[in-house]
């Protein structure tokens, strides 16, 4: 394979790498549309297959030959008469790509052997900056183009939401999910039920006077609970201050929920840290800390850490769409990229930072775009998708893990509550809406109905384990 260019030494490396035709043609058209791709053509550097989208046949290159303007076949059998036999006519009003394949066994690509592709471009506006196309600057490699363009402020496509279960908990159909057990799932939904009810009763205990402040979890308790079924116990979580689910799912009791909230002499700050201000060193469940997003660049230091220690473990932060407005985010997003750390981002984006709504924040598509701004493999989530969320964690974790890589997910949800005992949500949002969240897009009853679609569980079984929770 070769290009037609007044610079030999070009023609005689891509030769040199014994790059094929057909890896070459994958090459470069993955990173342009088929319209302009062959003007820049010769611009792109060849990069590793496993880093670019594959073509499933060759003839998928082929069917596309209307995007061409020309097509013109060489009989000769080396570079140096290829070029020598385009007309002098010609190249003066076309650009000349001149494809090369010295590897007869590829019977398939055997169709586009010794194809010249014209663009009707002329040679003469390329010439100057041809030899020069990629430089490696100091600050990155980048690719030269003649054409003044601008990135766009919007994407062409949105990120799509990752979604398992519709709203009745029945499987959406060519659903992709991690299996999930019987067991765990029963302890899923059983977790979910307790921390529901936890929030419950603690919330009317702020509001009776016995104790000083609460933030409950209501509607984002799938959040909570797939994604601490789907660590593990060395994974060192670095919470919010909504995350109680994942103590809980780590073996927190409620006992110990309640002598921190009720800052007794039971409680392991003994009552120097606000109520919902968790933490536990047995549980790798750092402390809770009232500043926004303080933890997230923490845990990418526990990454790191993780990291070079050759630990099979990796930190997991949480924090809300609010926290992603705060410059602690993007340093920690950056870092963590650099430094290749295990370290999985959730972000609970609910629409609202206590009353600032999400429009009020960026003008992005969400949060799950910055990390590819970062260099950070992202996805976007439906937080209120238990099963949804259990694998997106499971399979990002094994990522972080297993290939030393940052993770950001955002899960988005809806925040039932309000932000704390100190708000009140209906000043700025409007009631109905609070409460057709609540009882339509319930990920509690939309899981539960799930399980029971597998015969997992059933009335009697949910009788006594609301029961249960009560007594304790």
């Amino acid at each position: 394979m070769a290009f037609y260019s007044k610079n030999p030494r070009n023609i005689i490396n891509n030769l040199k790498s014994k790059v094929g035709l057909w890896s070459l043609m994958k090459q470069s058209h993955s990173t342009c549309s088929y319209s302009s791709c062959l003007n820049t053509i010769h611009l792109h550097r060849f990069l590793p297959l496993t880093t670019l989208p594959q073509f499933t046949n060759p003839d998928s290159i082929s069917h596309r030959k209307g995007h061409f303007p020309h097509f013109q076949r060489f009989q000769s059998t080396t570079t140096e008469k290829q070029i020598d036999s385009v007309p002098n006519g010609e190249h003066n009003q076309r650009y000349h790509l001149v494809c090369y394949w010295n590897d007869e066994s590829v019977n398939e690509t055997n169709r586009l052997h010794d194809l010249v592709l014209m663009l009707y471009k002329p040679l003469q506006q390329m010439i100057e900056w041809d030899s020069v196309s990629v430089l490696d600057f100091p600050g990155g490699k980048v690719v030269f183009s003649p054409e003044m363009r601008f990135l766009s402020e919007s994407p062409s496509v949105y990120s799509q939401c990752y979604r398992v279960l519709d709203d009745n908990g029945q499987l959406i159909s060519h659903s992709n999910f991690v299996p999930v057990s019987e067991e765990v799932a029963v302890k899923m939904y059983s977790n979910m039920v307790t921390l529901q009810t936890l929030d419950t009763i603690f919330y009317e205990a702020q509001r009776q006077g016995r104790i000083s402040f609460y933030v409950t979890s209501i509607g984002e308790e799938a959040i909570n609970i797939a994604s601490a079924a789907a660590l593990t116990s060395d994974d060192i979580v670095f919470p919010q201050y909504r995350e109680p689910g994942v103590l809980l799912w780590r073996g927190f009791t409620l006992q110990e929920f309640a002598n921190q909230c009720f800052g007794n002499k039971a409680d392991y700050g003994k009552g120097r840290q606000m109520p919902i201000h968790y933490g536990s060193n047995k549980l790798n469940y750092f402390t809770v800390a009232s500043t926004i997003a303080t933890q997230i660049p923490h845990a990418v230091g526990a990454a790191y850490s993780l990291k070079m220690d050759k630990k099979d473990a990796c930190a997991v932060t949480y924090f809300g769409d609010g926290g992603t407005s705060e410059g602690d985010f993007h340093a920690a997003m950056n870092f963590a990229a650099v430094t290749e750390s295990p370290v999985i981002f959730i972000c609970r984006n609910n629409g609202w930072a206590i009353s600032t709504p999400t429009s009020d924040q960026f003008r992005s598509d969400g949060i799950a775009v910055r990390g590819q701004a970062y260099g950070v493999r992202s996805i976007r989530v439906d937080g209120n998708d238990a099963l949804a969320m259990y694998s997106a964690v499971h399979s990002a974790r094994h990522m972080a893990v297993n290939e030393h890589r940052p993770i950001l997910i955002e899960a988005v949800t809806y925040r039932v509550g309000h932000h704390s005992t100190s708000d009140d949500s209906t000043k700025y949002r409007p009631a109905n809406e609070i409460e057709w969240w609540r009882m339509a897009r319930d990920p509690v009853t939309r899981f539960r109905k799930w399980i029971e679609i597998n015969g997992w569980w059933g009335s009697e079984a949910e009788s006594q384990l609301r029961s249960s929770i009560r007594s304790q």
